[in-house]
């Protein structure tokens, strides 16, 4: 159906339908990675670690969604309006290094603080679009658990902040999951009635 008739509810429905799981697998396997190299590499391996892995979420995620049935790349998906907004948020999130960039030239010690909270921001416009609390649970509580950790740990923050990010990705993919065999099996039996 062409989605320049639909409403935006019926575009947010549609949206709402997806798996979504590509991405935070992809940002599960980065910071346990960013975390491994901070438990065994030099600072500098440590802190190009967190550069570089952040900016390859999106890459890995992509290749991913082929494996998850969530091919990013299908030209038969129509354009939606909360893709869209998605994205936009997408985008935000990586916009605000200009914050982290400076502040990590002063403080090498605060990328895993700046860049482990700001990258998951986009999960609220998530959750907003879909109307599930895992996406603000994700963000708020990587938040908390992030700035908690930083300054608690100031000796392992390349170590401890990657491992409680890991740590809520576990959780937010288990609810996600969940919320996806929800829908299918809901989805299953409003088609058989």
């Amino acid at each position: 159906m062409n989605n320049s008739i639909l409403t935006l509810e019926q575009q947010r429905v549609a949206f709402a339908q997806k798996r979504f799981i590509a991405m935070p697998i992809a940002g599960t396997i980065i910071w346990a990675l960013i975390g491994l190299i901070g438990l065994t590499m030099p600072i500098e391996w440590q802190i190009w670690s967190v550069w570089i892995g952040c900016g390859s979420i999106v890459y890995l995620g992509m290749a991913i969604s082929k494996l998850t049935g969530e091919d990013f790349f299908n030209k038969k998906t129509p354009n939606n309006a909360f893709s869209h907004v998605f994205t936009v948020g997408l985008v935000m999130s990586m916009l605000v290094f200009a914050i982290a960039i400076p502040f990590s030239l002063q403080d090498y010690t605060s990328i895993p603080l700046t860049v482990g909270i700001l990258t998951g921001l986009m999960w609220m416009p998530w959750s907003w679009a879909v109307q599930h609390w895992v996406g603000y649970f994700h963000t708020i509580s990587r938040t908390v658990l992030v700035l908690t950790f930083w300054f608690s740990f100031p000796d392992n923050r390349f170590v401890t902040i990657p491992f409680i990010i890991v740590g809520i990705y576990l959780i937010t993919l288990f609810v996600m999951e969940g919320r996806f065999k929800s829908l299918t099996t809901n989805n299953t039996i409003g088609e058989n009635t």
